[in-house]
């Protein structure tokens, strides 16, 4: 069974850097799409930025120049680095991966806050 594991959310000031991980765990397996996704209170969840296996990336307008998106496929890890933040960022981030044969699965969400 695969699980994808989170961390690095936390609370950082507006200007602040946050670096989220996730590592999914479980059988030996290959990994297509690697991406991360937010969802703010009282708002859909929207995609922040995506990987393939080929490497190429592809950001929403509003993290462009602030994120990056990177992974690592011998560690099963994807990761997101978040510079400049805004209060706008706070959210819930969520990775997600489309594993080869298996599908698609998330993890549980890390609370990323940031203050004025």
């Amino acid at each position: 069974q695969v699980q994808l594991v989170e961390s690095g959310g936390g609370l950082v000031q507006a200007g602040g850097s946050l670096r989220l991980s996730c590592a999914a765990s479980g059988s030996s397996f290959s990994i297509n799409t690697m991406g991360w996704y937010r969802q703010a209170p009282g708002k859909q969840r929207e995609l922040v930025a995506s990987t393939s296996r080929s490497g190429s990336t592809n950001y929403a307008d509003f993290v462009k120049g602030r994120f990056t998106i990177s992974r690592d496929d011998a560690k099963k890890t994807v990761y997101l680095q978040m510079d400049s933040l805004k209060p706008e960022d706070t959210a819930v981030y969520y990775c997600t991966m489309t594993i080869v044969v298996l599908g698609s699965y998330w993890g549980q969400g890390t609370q990323v806050t940031v203050s004025a």
